[in-house]
């Protein structure tokens, strides 16, 4: 990770290095509702490298998903706001763009360019009037100023690269005539018509079953590989990171609670959430007690994610937690190093780890 010490407050961000392809430094998003304001993002900082898969992971609501709509610059369009931080990106020419602070005109030539998502529910995100065909060759259009039977022609081939049958034909369909499995191929499709640098895919198997989600796995991954680009892949499932990431980021209630290299997460966590998290995986390995005629039971975290308006004061996972003390509701406890490329906030990490 970049920083030694995430410490609340605003921190001096220097321009990424030349493998750094996004640095997220502070980064807080809030939303104003009637009832107050919701920080939904708060000083979350992760680095991204060049030709790396980072997974975020953590329950629905830790702020994965806003985190990468702020990355989008697509927040405001749902009353949110970027109330500071940095997200420093390096263009193809080699610049470095500060994505909260860029003009409209400007994102709107990095968004679906050089940054594209891969939104969670295909069938909310594509338009149902318009051939898949049609949908693809927009973004050819608009980005990288090809026209006509060109546009068209490169949306063939697009089709074609993520692996839909009889593309020519299939290009003509409107997205309720095809599986969900074939919608997600096509906003993958849509996504890499421009050869992004960075892709970021916010859960896009979740509404797949087994078979089509692992096709999909395997589809990004070679496309990653092909295209050199990176990944930022938002999920809840941990079975997802052990496959696809490099390195990894917990959030928990707006905030990174670890982050750390995969290998690292999976065999020695030093947040007592993700040790809850690894905990409530499903193991087909432990699912009969020696001797015993009886599954065992999957393990469980007490309580649920405190609302948005009324985060307890401290840790945020301290109502939750078995290890809590006094001192964990005192006040929020900073991301530190542990080792390398390893942090936590948790006052009490050193007596998780080895």
């Amino acid at each position: 990770m970049a920083l030694a010490s995430a410490h609340p407050g605003e921190t001096v961000a220097q321009p990424p290095a030349a493998e750094t392809i996004l640095d997220v430094v502070n980064l807080r998003t809030h939303f104003r509702t009637r009832r107050g304001v919701v920080k939904a993002v708060e000083d979350v900082s992760f680095r991204i490298r060049r030709g790396e898969t980072l997974a975020v992971v953590g329950e629905s609501g830790s702020g994965k998903s806003v985190t990468s709509l702020s990355i989008m610059r697509l927040v405001e369009q749902s009353g949110g706001e970027i109330a500071g931080g940095k997200m420093l990106f390096r263009r193809r020419d080699g610049t470095v763009a500060d994505l909260a602070r860029e003009a409209e005109p400007r994102m709107r030539s990095i968004r679906g360019n050089e940054i594209a998502m891969i939104f969670q529910e295909p069938m909310t995100s594509l338009d149902p009037v318009h051939t898949v065909g049609e949908q693809i060759a927009e973004a050819v259009r608009l980005h990288r100023g090809i026209g006509g039977r060109a546009a068209f022609a490169v949306a063939v081939e697009m089709l074609d690269y993520v692996g839909i049958p009889s593309a020519r034909t299939r290009a003509s369909d409107y997205p309720h005539q095809m599986s969900g499995g074939m919608r997600q191929r096509v906003m993958i499709a849509i996504a890499l018509s421009c050869r992004p640098s960075l892709l970021i895919a916010d859960e896009p198997t979740t509404a797949l079953d087994v078979t089509i989600q692992a096709q999909i796995l395997d589809l990004i991954a070679r496309l990653q590989r092909e295209q050199e680009m990176s990944v930022l892949f938002i999920t809840h499932n941990l079975g997802v990171v052990a496959e696809i990431a490099d390195r990894v980021v917990v959030m928990y209630a707006g905030r990174v609670v670890e982050a750390a290299e995969k290998r690292a997460i999976f065999k020695s966590p030093r947040h007592p959430y993700t040790i809850g998290l690894l905990a409530s995986i499903p193991r087909v390995d432990r699912s009969e007690r020696p001797g015993e005629g009886h599954k065992t039971r999957l393990v469980t975290m007490p309580g649920q994610s405190p609302p948005p308006l009324s985060r307890p004061p401290g840790c945020a996972f301290a109502p939750r937690c078995a290890m809590a003390v006094d001192r964990c509701r005192a006040g929020e406890p900073p991301l530190l190093a542990l080792a390398p490329e390893h942090l936590s906030a948790c006052i009490r990490a050193a007596e998780i780890g080895p």
